[in-house]
């Protein structure tokens, strides 16, 4: 039995009489998730069940926030949790989960966005013919009249190093201390980062806002 499940199974008069300090400190330091990632360590599968459900949205967020597009995010995210199951070993203090798990999910965005850059490039030619045709077309007229694609082909055309912390903060609601720790960067410059990247989308969107 658990120190905590004997304090439960004491005498409610008991319980008042513990100090103050043994009930009521919380412990800062404390991380939920590690006591999961040992789990995923040692195999468990319903662990590792738990890690993605609780971890994926923020995960598709850096890879979003990499490719600036969101047609390969499933297949990105699907690799970077095969990845995790497969590498878990290689991280050896779990308390550093979140820095490696950001790694692992930018590292996978990278290739992926190498990849369609090779597709492109051989589309390019195909691409750039019909560009008229594209603009007279009534179907294009009314997917670029919408607000909502406007906002995201401007978050989209962001540099890659304002798109992602812009991701995690406003997409993934991050505070600034948790992406710097995060990607690797100091708080300050992460803060220059999204104040740049706002001012991009104010200028993309600036028509919008009249």
């Amino acid at each position: 039995m658990t120190g905590n499940q004997t304090y439960d199974d004491r005498d409610p008069s008991d319980q008042a009489s513990l100090p103050t300090d043994m009930t009521t400190v919380p412990n800062e330091d404390f991380d939920p998730v590690e006591p999961i990632i040992a789990a995923v360590k040692s195999g468990d599968r319903y662990a590792f069940a738990d890690l993605v459900r609780a971890q994926n949205r923020w995960v598709r967020g850096v890879i979003y926030g990499v490719l600036g597009a969101s047609d390969r995010i499933d297949d990105v995210s699907q690799q970077v949790w095969t990845a995790v199951w497969l590498r878990i070993g290689d991280l050896r203090e779990s308390k550093r989960w979140r820095p490696w798990l950001y790694r692992l999910a930018r590292n996978a965005a990278i290739d992926a966005g190498r990849e369609v850059t090779r597709r492109r490039e051989k589309l390019q030619s195909v691409a750039a013919a019909p560009q008229a045709a594209r603009q007279s077309s009534p179907d294009s007229e009314m997917a670029h009249g919408e607000q909502h694609a406007e906002v995201l082909a401007a978050i989209q055309a962001l540099p890659a190093l304002y798109r992602e912390p812009f991701v995690l903060r406003h997409l993934n609601g991050w505070g600034y201390r948790e992406i710097a720790e995060t990607i690797g960067l100091p708080v300050d410059t992460v803060e220059t980062r999204l104040v740049r990247a706002r001012r991009f989308l104010r200028d993309s969107l600036r028509h919008m806002m009249r």
